[in-house]
């Protein structure tokens, strides 16, 4: 899904996305040259965007670039994958022209990437967030992204090559990152920033003032929910994303007390093991679930831990107390999934509205193209 907010330069836009460089088109000297900003998020359905789906949540600021430029309600990918779909954006190439046809790649920099025809043609440029290509950044005056994933708190980032640690929640650093840009910038220039968040992307940790914001909810169940998959192709069958079978209890469900946690605080961190990006492998594993949680929970500040137990030990007690089996559990963790994943997708929406009341403040809103769309 792509909405483009634009009163000015919509087919400029369009261009862009197919690999056109308008920019570098004859213009008028005295015709200011539109910025341009890219905004990706991570995982990210059309059901949680409420200019396409009010049943779940409310994004007044993403529907505000829906409502005042173009959304797209039929669109289709290369290329379903994190890495390659970002790849191709860049490029303008298929996977196997761009060589970069799964999240096992490296991106081949020598590659020409339309951010280096913008910088080429007086743009200043910028990436920031999460990147997701195994190389790093080329043909950018500034780059911040993070390290393969990213984490949800306290997260790290490669900023023009240094590694820097970061407080804080990690869709609001990527948005505070975005704006000291913009205000840092060279304002008599054009500019293109890129800004691609990691939610929300699993394991759906919400922010501190997010917590529990659906605890009250009920939400409205797919038909699919129950699915067992008996019609349905190979591919289908052996997918490793089912709510009933693949959700780790603490990694994913945040079924893990603070007693719980107490007592992995103890183990040694070098025991606990790798924590390779996307290895699912041992859901089954309730120690290896537990400890790879722990590592995540030990990122938060004491603040942050006391939120967090407040509102997640209430989910423990409530899963140990109805002790739910079968169709039952499956819809009980459904319900704790939406609550998490539209969490993180408020976040989002509020920090799009962050950057977007930024660029009005500044007088820029109206000549900059804004593209949204999300990596499936």
């Amino acid at each position: 899904m792509i909405t483009i907010r634009n009163k000015i330069g919509r087919l400029f836009a369009l261009a862009l996305l197919v690999g056109a460089t308008a920019c570098s088109s004859p213009q008028k000297e005295e015709q200011k040259k539109l910025n341009i900003v890219f905004i990706m998020t991570d995982d990210h359905t059309t059901q949680a965007l409420s200019a396409y789906d009010k049943r779940f949540i409310s994004t007044p600021n993403l529907d505000r670039l829906a409502d005042e430029g173009i959304k797209f309600n039929n669109c289709f990918v290369t290329n379903a994958v994190c890495g390659p779909s970002r790849a191709v954006i860049l490029t303008g190439k298929h996977s196997h022209i761009n060589g970069f046809k799964d999240n096992h790649s490296v991106f081949d920099s020598t590659q020409i990437i339309y951010p280096q025809l913008l910088k080429e043609a007086g743009y200043q440029t910028a990436m920031i967030g999460k990147w997701h290509l195994g190389t790093m950044p080329v043909g950018f005056d500034f780059y911040s992204i993070l390290p393969n994933q990213g984490e949800y708190y306290q997260p790290e980032f490669i900023e023009n090559g240094k590694k820097v640690a970061e407080k804080g929640y990690v869709t609001d650093v990527i948005t505070d990152k975005a704006i000291h840009f913009l205000n840092d910038r060279d304002k008599e220039k054009p500019f293109l920033l890129i800004y691609q968040h990691k939610a929300p992307h699993r394991n759906w940790l919400p922010a501190p003032r997010h917590l529990g914001m659906f605890d009250n909810t009920t939400f409205e169940e797919p038909a699919n929910l129950l699915d067992d998959f008996s019609n349905r192709g190979r591919a289908a069958k052996e997918q490793l994303m089912n709510i009933s079978s693949d959700m780790w209890d603490a990694w994913d469900l945040k079924l893990a007390s603070a007693a719980d946690l107490d007592s992995l605080a103890e183990i040694p961190k070098e025991t606990i093991g790798d924590t390779k990006e996307d290895d699912f492998t041992q859901a089954n594993n309730k120690s290896v679930d537990k400890q790879r949680f722990f590592q995540v929970f030990d990122r938060m500040t004491e603040e942050e831990k006391k939120a967090w137990t407040d509102v997640y030990d209430k989910r423990v007690a409530e899963y140990r107390r109805l002790n739910l089996k079968g169709d039952d559990l499956v819809r009980w963790k459904y319900q704790q999934y939406m609550k998490d994943y539209l969490a993180c997708v408020a976040a989002v929406d509020e920090n799009v509205g962050r950057l977007l009341d930024y660029l009005e403040q500044e007088g820029e809103l109206d000549n900059t193209i804004i593209c949204f769309s999300n990596e499936p």
